[in-house]
């Protein structure tokens, strides 16, 4: 039997990196994580994580002195926030050169998160991995994921680190304490307000965080055959924001009213991940429905009431 690698997760308190550090202790593999924020969710996590800051000038030093594979979860991944301060994009590149530079010194493999921002919209409404341009970027977060996504492959070539990247669609469920979409509209359902939606022709992919972190372990795995690759993870399922709204006030089963503005600066109208690639190289398929991992959603934050009245 393969010895499964020691693995570093960076941003490991965060919505994804909570999920993903949780699953691979259950499997009994070697991770560790850092973040520049304990982890409020899982005493487990947290025993394993060190605080640091990668944007202090130490960063790298204080990072464990030798893993086989680099996660790199950490940025600032609000589509809204990097509108208003675009250089929350600048810092995502400089903690991604941090992590990057600690890979090539330890001769680390490295899996990159990547996002469906980098695609923009074009048109159309399903996107194939062949479909991303750097002119169709349309705010700075898209912007420094493509950025990324370039010096990533840089160092594998001329360093020869052995990387994939994963372009995640709209990562939902548990462990989100920020004002996304879906825990907002959760949270303003639960406190009986109505629900507005921006774009009405919007329609977007969304993912579950068990699905997230199925592609994230299948990747780990299987470095040796994914590496240099560019992948897509979604459900490959579109639903409008309108519908899911909608999903949304149906769970409270409450009298909130709905209603549709316009789309607002820098946001993507459309977008659907073509799975045939993850599909080939992953094994992926996507267990959960929009419905299913909402209903998930919805009682996992219904239990936490005080974390309801924070989003905002």
């Amino acid at each position: 039997m393969t010895e499964s690698p020691s693995v570093l997760v960076t941003g490991s308190s965060g919505v994804v990196g909570t999920a993903l550090v949780q699953r691979l202790l259950e499997d009994g593999t070697d991770v560790r994580g850092i973040d520049r924020h304990p982890n409020p969710w899982s005493d487990a996590v947290q025993d394993v994580t060190s605080e640091v800051d990668l944007l202090a000038s130490d960063a790298r030093e204080r990072l464990p002195a030798d893993v086989d594979t680099v996660v790199h979860l950490a940025a600032h991944s609000r589509v809204r926030d990097s509108v208003t301060n675009p250089l929350e994009a600048t810092e995502n590149m400089e903690m991604l050169s941090t992590v990057l530079e600690y890979a090539r010194e330890t001769e680390s493999d490295f899996l990159f998160t990547s996002s469906r921002e980098v695609y923009g919209y074009q048109g159309q409404t399903i996107y194939h991995e062949s479909d991303a341009g750097l002119r169709d970027v349309k705010n700075p977060y898209g912007a420094s994921k493509a950025g990324g996504e370039a010096l990533v492959e840089a160092y594998r070539e001329c360093y020869g680190i052995r990387s994939c990247t994963l372009r995640l669609s709209n990562v939902y469920g548990r462990f989100d304490s920020y004002n996304r979409v879906i825990p907002l509209f959760i949270a303003q359902a639960a406190r009986g307000q109505d629900l507005t939606v921006y774009g009405d022709n919007k329609l977007l992919d969304f993912l579950y965080i068990d699905d997230c972190v199925d592609a994230l372990v299948w990747s780990i795995d299987r470095m040796s055959s994914v590496h240099g690759e560019v992948v897509n993870v979604g459900s490959g399922e579109g639903y409008s924001l309108l519908q899911l709204a909608e999903l949304v006030v149906e769970a409270f089963d409450a009298d909130i009213d709905v209603t549709v503005d316009s789309n607002r600066p820098g946001e993507v109208d459309r977008y659907v991940a073509d799975l045939q690639r993850s599909r080939q190289l992953l094994g992926f398929k996507p267990d959960w429905s929009l419905e299913d991992g909402l209903d998930e959603t919805v009682e996992w934050y219904t239990e936490r009431p005080a974390l309801l009245e924070e989003i905002l």
